[in-house]
């Protein structure tokens, strides 16, 4: 189930919890992020290739390549056994920015976004078929989890693909990560 935890920026102790897709989707469109949940249009094979997940998606795919003129899409896949599991979830800990906005659609698994504004950390879990879609300046970071299990399509309108500014700020160290 889908989760929004909101805390005082300078206080993890002070959280409010909301579960509701709505009432989510209702402060994400606040801080200016867009939350949805999709209807997995079929059943997939937990092996299926990025070419199968991205069929499977293809109508929503291209819909929002022509609404955001995205240049292209695949999909990220880490597992509690991927042999680079540590290093991929230290990539997105910290706190950064990027000039594009950063879409995900949660095909299988979970993961955290913490979005940093307006003096509050939004900890928002994301499971099977939530989309997300982060501002570009957005402060924000990432949290797999220990032991990894998700598969997301990624889209991007620049050919470079995820490029973040680290903004040097180590709020992310002072909140609670993905399963504390």
């Amino acid at each position: 189930m889908s989760l929004l935890k909101i805390y005082h920026e300078n206080d993890p102790n002070q959280v409010e919890t909301y579960g509701g897709v709505e009432e989510i989707a209702k402060f994400m469109d606040g801080i200016g992020v867009c939350f949805q949940r999709w209807e997995t249009p079929q059943s997939l094979a937990p092996e299926a290739s990025q070419e199968e997940i991205l069929a499977a998606y293809q109508a929503s795919v291209d819909r929002l390549c022509r609404e955001y003129g995205f240049k292209s899409a695949d999909v990220i896949s880490v597992k509690p056994d991927h042999p680079e599991k540590q290093a991929l979830r230290e990539k997105f800990l910290s706190e950064h920015t990027h000039s594009d906005f950063e879409v995900r659609f949660f095909v299988e698994g979970r993961g955290q976004f913490y979005l940093h504004a307006q003096g509050k950390v939004y900890a928002l879990l994301c499971e099977q078929g939530d989309f997300i879609s982060v501002p570009a300046g957005l402060p924000h970071w990432f949290d797999m989890g220990e032991n990894p299990n998700l598969k997301c399509i990624r889209l991007f309108t620049t050919p470079e693909g995820w490029v973040a500014d680290f903004t040097g700020d180590d709020i992310a160290d002072r909140f609670p990560r993905l399963g504390q």
